[in-house]
């Protein structure tokens, strides 16, 4: 039996834009219950409208966001839009409760500048265009109740963007699952250290390893960069954009795969970590009992145990070296890469001079061994 194909939803540029025709359009008594608006490609979306009703200045609706299948934040939330019509034929677009200001240079939208993206911002002006009476414009204020809270579970923090939620969307459709949406979330914490002056960062694959970078070790949260599981393309990014050396730094889980080779470290692509760690402890020496040990554990922390039975302490720093080594072929030497490796405790077990080296430049507060 065949699976049922995945919803596609709307972006949160869609849903302000959609409220922002729905406002006027109530200010000129015409309200209304669906809308259409164009994307950024052209394609009409039919968006429902939850409420619009004319105010003294205008009009003001709203729209709940329906992301589809896609497990987003935002799904579900309100974006309201007060549209206040003015003689101006400017159109002004502000930050209403719960939509963050850009408090970070690097990103698409200017420091100081209400974080709504240059794709969502056009939607709403040419949805605007198409209802507002000639030769007027309008103070368009774009909010989302409780986005300040929704925020602090995106990147936005990292990001420098301040106050709540951004409002985004390249194509006005959110397409279930994405991965490519995903990579283009995480690339801007690359333009933001770039924005900021430095040509280094340190790249943490999730949470252990930036806390733990941040929190334990001193390192700068500012040039703290999460990749998730893409590795490969987060360093391909930063060559591109210009920086010059990248601090590996993240749980043995993810960074033995990227000593083997693997730049997309998610389980469903690749899982080589034991037999990875086994092949390494066996080079430094490990005797068989020890590789089947290994190769019998059911997670790298488990195996850590074990090589610690073992005289090959050494194991830590050649993977380290090695991934070290793997990152800086993967984009052809464009990027010097030193590579850290820690455990859920926040235990370093290994780090190799290149690391020691960026490391030292950033002031954190570890030693090499």
């Amino acid at each position: 039996m065949s699976s049922q194909p995945l919803r596609r939803g709307i972006t949160t540029g869609t849903c302000a834009a959609a409220a922002a025709k729905a406002a006027v359009l109530a200010a000129l008594g015409r309200p209304s219950v669906t809308v259409d608006v164009a994307t950024p490609q052209g394609r009409l979306l039919s968006v429902k409208i939850a409420d619009s009703r004319a105010t003294g200045a205008g009009g003001a609706a709203a729209v709940v966001k329906d992301a589809g299948d896609d497990p987003d934040v935002t799904d579900g939330v309100t974006i309201t839009v007060d549209v206040a019509i003015t003689e101006n034929p400017e159109i002004l677009i502000r930050a209403g409760e719960g939509v963050g200001t850009v408090t970070k240079p690097g990103l698409a939208v200017p420091v100081g500048q209400p974080a709504v993206n240059p794709g969502p911002r056009r939607m709403i002006e040419t949805a605007l265009r198409e209802v507002l009476p000639a030769g007027q414009g309008a103070l368009v204020t774009v909010a989302i109740p409780g986005g300040r809270e929704l925020a602090a579970r995106t990147l936005n923090p990292v990001l420098g963007i301040e106050g709540g939620l951004s409002v985004i969307g390249t194509t006005g459709i959110v397409e279930p699952m994405s991965e490519e949406a995903w990579k283009t979330s995480l690339t801007p914490q690359i333009s933001v250290v770039k924005a900021l002056g430095y040509d280094t960062a340190v790249f943490v694959p999730g949470k252990i390893g930036q806390d733990i970078a941040i929190n334990l070790c001193g390192l700068p949260a500012d040039r703290v960069v999460q990749t998730s599981n893409f590795i490969g393309h987060m360093l391909t990014s930063a060559a591109d954009q210009g920086l010059k050396q990248i601090l590996l730094f993240g749980h043995l889980g993810k960074i033995v795969k990227v000593a083997a080779g693997i730049f997309h470290t998610h389980s469903r692509m690749a899982d080589a970590r034991l037999e990875t760690l086994a092949a390494y402890a066996a080079a430094e020496g490990a005797p068989r009992e020890a590789v089947e040990e290994i190769l019998a554990c059911v997670t790298t922390e488990a195996a850590v145990e074990v090589i610690g039975r073992y005289p090959v302490g050494g194991v830590w720093r050649r993977l380290a070296a090695r991934a070290s080594v793997r990152a800086e072929r993967f984009v052809h030497g464009r990027l010097a890469v030193g590579t850290v490796i820690v455990t859920l405790k926040g235990d370093i077990l290994g780090l190799d001079d290149q690391a020691a080296k960026i490391g030292g430049s950033l002031a954190w507060t570890i030693k090499s061994s």
